[in-house]
């Protein structure tokens, strides 16, 4: 089991290899400056961009960024033919979101704790519905995504 898992990680860390050697190649290319960081959490290799002056590669709500995930992904299944969940942060901007997207689930609790009624939430990604469904379990209350994407949302109840 213990072989397993040490497997496991050696994947991930060599998928985070991969990843960080494409960012270093888009990064060359767009003349940005910035450090990779690269952990392994939970079962996902986590690559992160720091650096200053990042804003366009996070992009408006993180269009960009998350154009950049896919991109990744797909260099890191082209190397190893794996599909990967690979997740990429720039500037710190998930870390942020993730921040915002817990309160407002919580502020959501509140008010649909108050008035009763379930509460629809703009369309997010799926990072981002994932956070505040997290979120409003913490809080004991239940929520479901619904429509389509790009316009999929989180919707809250007090049931």
């Amino acid at each position: 089991m213990a072989e397993t898992a040490e497997a496991d990680v050696e994947a991930l860390e060599q998928e985070g290899d991969i990843a960080a050697d494409y960012i270093e190649g888009l990064l060359d290319i767009a003349d940005y400056d910035g450090d990779i960081d690269l952990d392994v959490e939970g079962e996902r290799a986590m690559v992160s961009v720091v650096g200053t002056d990042l804003d366009e590669l996070v992009g408006k709500r993180g269009e960009v960024l998350e154009a950049l995930q896919e991109l990744t992904r797909l260099a890191v299944h082209r190397q190893t033919g794996n599909r990967t969940r690979l997740m990429l942060d720039v500037g710190g901007y998930r870390e942020r979101r993730r921040q915002e997207l817990t309160k407002l689930g919580q502020d959501v609790c509140e008010e649909v704790k108050r008035s009763g009624k379930p509460k629809p939430l703009a369309p997010m990604t799926p990072f981002e519905r994932k956070i505040v469904h997290d979120s409003i379990a913490a809080a004991g209350l239940r929520s479901e995504s619904e429509g389509e994407e790009p316009e999929r949302f989180v919707v809250v109840y007090n049931d």
